[in-house]
């Protein structure tokens, strides 16, 4: 990186908050570290600022080749956490038959 004073562009926060999903794939974030770092990740305005985001995590290996399923993996672990927290938030019964009348309303 150049100037860590240099101000951070959309793109820029996009493309760290897509690396920590990579990296929560990998198994080296927690759901709640990614939580916290894509939001320090957003509220950003240097480039020094999302630097320090990722500077304790290994750089993307180039060898290997980045997938739009492997990414998509912690995108939809934390869509599954944020429904069952809201279902409990709601006093829903979580139960397979509950889960399934939900779903059947929602699709059809």
């Amino acid at each position: 990186m150049s100037d860590p004073s240099i101000r951070a562009s959309d793109a820029d926060r996009e493309h760290v908050v897509t690396a920590l999903q990579q990296h929560v794939g990998d198994g080296r974030l927690t759901l709640d570290e990614f939580s916290e770092r894509s939001a320090a990740a957003y509220r950003s305005r240097t480039m020094g600022e999302l630097d320090a985001l990722t500077r304790d995590l290994p750089a993307p290996d180039p060898s290997e080749p980045a997938t739009a399923h492997r990414s998509l993996v912690p995108a939809l672990v934390v869509l599954a956490v944020l429904l069952l927290g809201a279902l409990l938030a709601m006093g829903y019964p979580a139960t397979a038959d509950a889960m399934g009348q939900m779903m059947s309303r929602m699709c059809g």
